[in-house]
This record gives structure tokens, C-alpha cells and sequence, in this order.
């Protein structure tokens, strides 16, 4: 045996003996750790939990607070939150509801002490795995601690102060009166507070009487209410609450048959009444609110933009021209310039099934070539450039026009006004798809563009509200005015909670847009929008979109300081024969333009700075606080 083993014999067996010891040591220090951190815990409850009131508060029968929706002429528009009871027992909700709820959002919540480590170990395993937010580890009691106590900005102050919270309502109360509360107390979508409250707006009916479907859909929209709430996008609230069923099959409380039994027969929503008028728009402010001031107290009166003869043309418009073709569906949005929107109308029916599809993302098709020809001619390019109508081929895609014809030589504006597929890709290729990305963002288009050769021709989806809002720079002289539906809101002493604050920013030059205008006029002209002319000396501007296969048909475009965009297409996306953008479209936005006054007031607004590209310096200011903000994101939903 040589010296160095000899030597490294006796070093292990010390290291062998130390283990015990400091395993004792550690032992040792065991109480002053619990003490720390009972120290801690109480540092952390006087320093960061508000006043609190008496847990006894939370079960109180009090009446829901009524919320009046006002027109902007001061005519009232809608009333929420004024039937059913506010507060009902866990025993007088459907048990599915809470085997819902509890397999979707906790499902360890009779287990755990107010917050699950088992659970916040895995979203955050997954979480950074996966580089983005794929799982969340919050608990029923956070969640409530949240609703009832905090204001919804993303802080790590505000964070701690959930966590002190969760565990001050686990001390207080028991798990059973913390999941009543919760059911109670939590925002479903549409205006509902609470599983009571959904289940007389979305089914007519009280959420003792909610069936497993039923019940699988309310807890779909804890994920997002706005998004999921099937007055919105009935499809996706229907899909979210066959994901809820497979997870409850997948927690071991319910049979895989009863769950494709469910599957089969999806909920739908009860008709509502005639009295929904303006419905759409109502329940589009009701839901931006709760994201911004959270559930009302008292009593508020919401003043909005609502234009109510306006709204009732777009309606009569949309009803008028889809009267004769069954199965299509169709929504509009006006605004004026000053960003107000005037009307929305998200389908043929509010009384039907009440999908939002003004707020539906669908393809633009050729609606989205105006940001591909500004780029164009921000790049230098002009109106009377001639540029080739020809065979194009990037890759293995080649992109047609419309009538399968090439007219070789021919000027940007006729090929804009015609909508030839061909110059349009090829300038996106000239300019570079970021650049057109970039200039779409610019104007306001918020959803995320796939940077491939077919966004030249709208392969990305959008909102007809992004879309409609994205073409007022054209009408206002090149400035951007966010959209917005909400003027004010007061309580019932008058207090203001809410007052719009209005902003501006150029972002198309003078000269680009005067060859823009030039190019939407000549659309309307003598291209694919003649439907859409006015006539009486009225000009109007605007451009045409039709999808592959007639899927989805478009017309955005403005007269004077009014800007409105028409959608039509099948929900379930199937072809629609002989409708494009260039006959329903047009046609529903020139009636609606006619009943539109010469002039729209404009607000005085501040004017602020112009917003940088999206793809700006890493290190620049805003950069920093989307990254600030997507973190704070990722730790919420982790933890």
C-alpha cells in the first residue's frame, strides 16, 4: 500500500465521523430556525397585511352592487348585478362545481396549510423548463387572499402580502367556508361575481340546478374569464371545458364516460331577452373594468362612448344584409377619431349564443396589405412606382391572385386598389417582414405576427377591433389614438374611480400618408371596394380582405373622422361561396357610414411621445419594463 492511500484512510474516517456531528449541530440550531422564522412570519404580517376586517363579513347576505351602463347622450344602456342572490351556501352549489373547481385550480386544497409547495415546485420546474409560464402553483386561498384584500398590480410586495394572507385565512377560517367565499366572491366573466351570479347570466338558472357540462364550463373561466366566458367566444369556452373534464377524470373524481358523455353535449347558453341591447358592447366594458378596478363595492354608474343611434344602424346594418344567407355570421366596430368607440356589435344576434366576434382573432386576408404598402412607402417607394405583376415563388410557396391572372406592369396604387397578391408579397420581401411586423405594431395591431412570407397577406390573425383601431392614424393625420369604451365611473357618492386619460403619438409621416390616402381612396374608387362609395360628394377610404377559401371577409375603412370595420364568415370556419370582402363587407359598412353624422368632436389631448419599434435596443427603457413585467408575470402564476 503505498503513503498516499495510507494517509487518505485516515482523512475518511474523519469525514465519516463528522457526519454525525453535524447532523446533531443542525438539530441544535433547529429551535432558534423555528423561532427566526416565527419571527419572520410575524415581521411579514405587521409589515405587509392591511387593516383586516372580521372574517364574519364574508358571509354576509348583502344585495349585489348595482352597476348602470350609460350611453354617451346620458341615456341609460344597461343595468348588472341587480337579481339573484349575492351570497349562497356551499351546500346550494352543485357539487360539480366544486369537483370542477377544485380538479382545475387546487387540487390538493384540503391537504394543504394555505400554500402547496408540491404544487409551486412543479410550476416552477416547469415553468423554467419551459423558459415561459406553462403552470401555476397558486392556491384557492391565494387566489381569495388576492380577490378580497389586493389590488391586481404584480409587485413582489403584493405577492408577500398574498402569502402572509393566505395563511391568515387558513388560521381564521375552514376549508370549507374558504371555498364558499371563494365561489362566491370570484369574477366569472360577463359582470357575474360569484358561481350564483354566472350561472343565472350564462344558464338561466341558480348554480344548484348547474349540470356537470355546465359546471365544467364556469370553472373553464377561472383560467380568463374575459377570454373563456361564452358570451365571448362560445367555441373556446367549450373547449376549455372539455380540458376541465379531463382533468377531473385525470384527479380520479369522475368517470371517463361521464366526462365524454359531457364532451358530447357541451354547454351552451340560455337566450337572453330583447332588452340586451348594446349587449356586446356592455359586457366588452363590464369585463376591462373588472381587470382594472376589480368588483364594485357600491353602486357605479359607467359613462361610456356608446353612441345609441349609431349603435342601433351597425346592428340594423349587419341584421339587414345576413338576413338572406343562413349560417353566416358577422360583427362591426366604429370609432371615431379621437379613438371612442361609438358601436360594436359582435354577432348577428345577441340573443343567440353571444360569441364576441368582434374581439375574435381571424385572418385580415388583404386588409392587412395597408401595412405592408406604408412600409413600402416609408421606405421610399411612391404611389406611382411601377412594380411587376408576376409568378412569384419563395420557397415552395407561391402566392396567386385572386383571378389567377398576372397584369405585368402595373403601379403600386392599382395594385393596391385591385388587391394583387403578387406585388404585395414582393414588396413585404423588399421592405422585410420585420419592418412590416414592425409597422403593423406600430399602428396598433397588438397580436403576435408569424414573420413568414404570407403575412404580406394577412395569414395572421387579428381582432376586428386591433384592426379597426389600426387604421385611424389614416383619418387623424397620422396620429395613433388607443381605442377605448369608457369615459368615466363614479360611485353612488358621485366620487370618480375611474376618468379617462387620453394620449396620442405620430406614427405615419406626412407624406406616407398622403400616398396611403391616395391608395384607400383609389380602393373605394375604382378597385375592389366600388360597394363601399357613398356617393352625394362623400369621399371614403378604405380596403378590402378575403381569406383562402372565402373563410373570413373584410372591409375596414373611414369617411371623414369615422372609422369602422366589418367582419363576415362561419364560425366554424368553413368556406363561405361568393362572399368576399368586396360585396357583405363593403356593403354593411356603406349603410352604416350613411347614417353617420359630417363631424365627430375631438377631445384636446395631450400629445405624447411616439412608441419605439418592438424590436428596439435590448437595454432601452421599455425593453426593460416588458421584461420587468414578464417576470413578475412568471412569479405570480408560478407561485
Amino acid at each position: 500500500m503505498s503513503k498516499t492511500t495510507a494517509r487518505s484512510r485516515p482523512a475518511a474516517a474523519r469525514s465519516t465521523r463528522a457526519g454525525p456531528g453535524m447532523l446533531r449541530r443542525l438539530l441544535g440550531l433547529l429551535p432558534a430556525l423555528l423561532v427566526a422564522g416565527l419571527v419572520l412570519w410575524a415581521a411579514l404580517y405587521f409589515v405587509l397585511a392591511p387593516d383586516l376586517p372580521d372574517t364574519g363579513e364574508l358571509f354576509a347576505d348583502a344585495r349585489q352592487a348595482r352597476v348602470t351602463v350609460i350611453a354617451a347622450d346620458g341615456s341609460i344602456v344597461a343595468e348588472r348585478g341587480v337579481d339573484g342572490r349575492a351570497y349562497v351556501p356551499l351546500g346550494q352549489i352543485s357539487p360539480y362545481v366544486e369537483a370542477a373547481v377544485l380538479a382545475t385550480e387546487d387540487r390538493r386544497f384540503y391537504s394543504h396549510f394555505g400554500l402547496d409547495l408540491i404544487g409551486t415546485g412543479r410550476a416552477l420546474l416547469a415553468n423554467l423548463s419551459s423558459g415561459g409560464v406553462v403552470a401555476g402553483g397558486s392556491t384557492i386561498t391565494q387566489q381569495l387572499a388576492k380577490n378580497l384584500y389586493l389590488t391586481p398590480e404584480r409587485s413582489l410586495t403584493r405577492k408577500l402580502r398574498e402569502l402572509v394572507l393566505a395563511l391568515w385565512l387558513e388560521a381564521r377560517l375552514t376549508k370549507e367556508q374558504i371555498l364558499e367565499v371563494y365561489l362566491n366572491r370570484v369574477y366569472l366573466g360577463a359582470g357575474a361575481y360569484g358561481v350564483e351570479a354566472a350561472a343565472r347570466r350564462y344558464f338561466a338558472k341558480s348554480a344548484a340546478e348547474l349540470d356537470l357540462a355546465e359546471a365544467a364550463m364556469i370553472a373553464g373561466l377561472l383560467k380568463a374569464p374575459s377570454r373563456y366566458a361564452p358570451t365571448t367566444d362560445l367555441d373556446a369556452a367549450q373547449a376549455r371545458a372539455a380540458t376541465v373534464l379531463a382533468g377531473m377524470v385525470d384527479a380520479g373524481v369522475l368517470s371517463a364516460e361521464d366526462a365524454a358523455a359531457a364532451r358530447a353535449a357541451p354547454a351552451e347558453p340560455a337566450r337572453a331577452g330583447r332588452g340586451d341591447f348594446a349587449g356586446y358592447y356592455v359586457d366588452h366594458v363590464l369585463d376591462g373594468l373588472t381587470e382594472h378596478l376589480g368588483k364594485p363595492a357600491d353602486d357605479w354608474v359607467v359613462r361610456t362612448t356608446l353612441d345609441p343611434r349609431l349603435q342601433q344602424a351597425a346592428e340594423a346594418a349587419l341584421r339587414t344584409h345576413l338576413s338572406g344567407a343562413p349560417g353566416l355570421q358577422g360583427a362591426v366596430v366604429l370609432l371615431d377619431d379621437d379613438g371612442a368607440i361609438r358601436a360594436m356589435v359582435g354577432g348577428r344576434d345577441y340573443r343567440g349564443l353571444g360569441q364576441n366576434r368582434a374581439l375574435a382573432e381571424r385572418q385580415p386576408g388583404s386588409a392587412f396589405k395597408t401595412f405592408v404598402y406604408l412600409a413600402a412607402l416609408e421606405a421610399g417607394m411612391e404611389p406611382d412606382d411601377v412594380v411587376v405583376d408576376e409568378p412569384v415563388r419563395i420557397g415552395e410557396w407561391s402566392p396567386r391572385n385572386w383571378d389567377g391572372t398576372h397584369r405585368g406592369p402595373v403601379t403600386l396604387t392599382e395594385a393596391f386598389a385591385r388587391s394583387i397578391n403578387t406585388v404585395a408579397v414582393k414588396l413585404g420581401e423588399k421592405v422585410g417582414r420585420k419592418k412590416v411586423a414592425q409597422t403593423a405594431r406600430r399602428l396598433g395591431v397588438s397580436a403576435d405576427l408569424e414573420r413568414v412570407a404570407s403575412l404580406a397577406l394577412g395569414s395572421s390573425e387579428v381582432t376586428l377591433l386591433d384592426l379597426t383601431g389600426a387604421y385611424l392614424p389614416f383619418a387623424a393625420q397620422g396620429m395613433r389614438r388607443p381605442s377605448y369604451a369608457v369615459e368615466r365611473v363614479s360611485d353612488a357618492a358621485a366620487g370618480t374611480l375611474y376618468d379617462i386619460v387620453r394620449s396620442e403619438a405620430p406614427v405615419v409621416a406626412a407624406r406616407p400618408l398622403a400616398g396611403m390616402r391616395r391608395m384607400l381612396r383609389a380602393v373605394v374608387d375604382e378597385g375592389t371596394g366600388r360597394a363601399a362609395a357613398l356617393g352625394a360628394g362623400r369621399v371614403a377610404y378604405g380596403k378590402t380582405g378575403t381569406t383562402s377559401a372565402n373563410r373570413d371577409a373584410w372591409f375596414v375603412g373611414f369617411t371623414g373622422p369615422w372609422i369602422a370595420g366589418v367582419w363576415v364568415g362561419r364560425d366554424d370556419a368553413r368556406a363561405m361561396d361568393g362572399v368576399s370582402g368586396a360585396n357583405l363587407p363593403a356593403r354593411i359598412w356603406h349603410d352604416l357610414m350613411q347614417a353617420v353624422p359630417a363631424v365627430a368632436p375631438s377631445a384636446p389631448r395631450p400629445v405624447a411621445k411616439p412608441r419605439r419599434d418592438e424590436d428596439e435596443p435590448l437595454l432601452s427603457t421599455r425593453t426593460a419594463e416588458r421584461g420587468l413585467a414578464m417576470f413578475m408575470e412568471w412569479f405570480e402564476r408560478t407561485f
